[in-house]
């Protein structure tokens, strides 16, 4: 196994890289101060062509891999954006990856143009307040009357739904009592948030403020056959297959958000003086730091080594669970690393250390938490019995 990336993947990490530098740490302090949507930063991404980094080329995307776009992502990340960078663009890089695998000609050529060129913004309609991460139990409705769907019920932690003017939204158009098994019976939709059927309410929460997530309300939005994708009561089959490539950007998003904060740290080590020393010279200070940089980059091996099966169409699912795993924890321990050999600064905004930890904790909880992945470990690596 080899992770030496290609002198073309080398290009992309270093343009983003350049790109960002536009974009430094008193922009993400000040977003993270007043709220506001990224959408200068999520323009030049767009701009630059790599919103569709991973979407065709008949489409006006680049055609690339998912090592391209988690390139891409951790480039962002690791450039102080942070997961407050990765989440305004993610969904618009590879959330629509379900048209592009299952959806019609004409469904790709009217869906995919727009995102790519950031005409549309999407957010991504799935989980639910009363089902968690029990996704096969959803209960949001989606009724068919005759050429379109009628749909309502409650969806919970919708990101960019503020800002956005699309949804892929996964409902039930089958009552689970009438299905041999809860996937059954779920279908996909791309379609129009259309805010005078749709109430949509901001959640505060810890950190990532310029990104918005919300509870969101359906009471009668009415969608169009022509959007839904593939066929009725198989969506979430379709969903499944996103899952392996979300948990590998995210695990390189993660690593980019650790890695930046080890930086930090190892900086203010080498400045920090203290009786007469820097506070790099005491081992207390280099080794909770060296033993970050271990964990970083043995997560960055498994989840590079997950996208580079997925790009050869091989199973994935277990490195890409373990890539979000290791990447969860590895960042959580480097952000506070940081924190701690900054001292009482690490508590000061101006510094962002305290913002990487704050980000950092939202991918270690979702899209699922590292409970549930161990549970999956034990299932499928050990052969242990399903515990839930």
């Amino acid at each position: 196994m080899s992770i030496d990336f290609t002198p073309e993947q080398e290009q992309i990490r270093d343009s983003v890289s350049r790109l960002c530098d536009d974009f430094g740490d008193q922009y993400w302090l000040e977003r993270d101060s007043d709220g506001r949507f990224p959408e200068e930063f999520c323009r030049a991404i767009a701009d630059h062509g790599y919103m569709g980094i991973a979407m065709p080329q008949a489409y006006g995307g680049a055609g690339l891999g998912i090592t391209e776009a988690a390139i891409l992502m951790q480039a962002i990340s690791q450039s102080g954006a942070g997961n407050g960078g990765v989440s305004s663009v993610s969904i618009g890089i590879f959330g629509l990856n379900p048209v592009v695998r299952y959806g019609s000609e004409e469904q790709k050529a009217r869906m995919l143009p727009p995102i790519i060129k950031r005409d549309d913004i999407a957010c991504f309609g799935v989980t639910e307040p009363n089902t968690g991460l029990d996704t096969t139990r959803l209960k949001t409705r989606a009724v068919r009357q005759g050429d379109r769907y009628v749909v309502h019920g409650q969806k919970t932690w919708i990101s960019t739904a503020q800002v956005a003017n699309k949804i892929m939204l996964i409902a039930r158009t089958r009552p689970e009592d009438e299905t041999e098994r809860p996937i059954d019976g779920l279908s996909l939709f791309y379609t129009d948030l259309d805010h005078d059927k749709v109430e949509i309410r901001e959640i505060e929460k810890m950190g990532r403020k310029c990104v918005d997530s919300n509870q969101v309300f359906f009471d009668g939005l009415e969608i169009p056959v022509e959007n839904r994708i593939g066929e009725e009561n198989k969506g979430f089959r379709y969903l499944l297959h996103g899952i392996n490539p979300e948990r590998i950007l995210i695990a390189a998003g993660l690593v980019g958000l650790g890695r930046a904060a080890l930086h930090k740290a190892t900086q203010y080590a080498k400045e920090r003086v203290v009786f007469d020393r820097p506070i790099g010279m005491n081992q207390a200070i280099q080794h909770p730091l060296a033993h970050s940089w271990a964990e970083l980059e043995a997560a960055n091996l498994m989840a590079f080594r997950a996208a580079e099966l997925y790009d050869r169409g091989e199973d994935c699912g277990v490195l890409a669970n373990a890539a979000k795993y290791l990447a969860g924890e590895a960042t959580f321990n480097a952000c506070t690393n940081a924190i701690m050999t900054h001292g009482g600064m690490g508590y000061a905004k101006e510094y962002h250390v305290e913002r990487y930890l704050r980000e950092a904790l939202i991918h270690r909880i979702a899209p699922i938490t590292p409970h549930l992945i161990l549970c999956y470990i034990a299932e499928r690596v050990l052969g242990l019995p399903k515990s839930y």
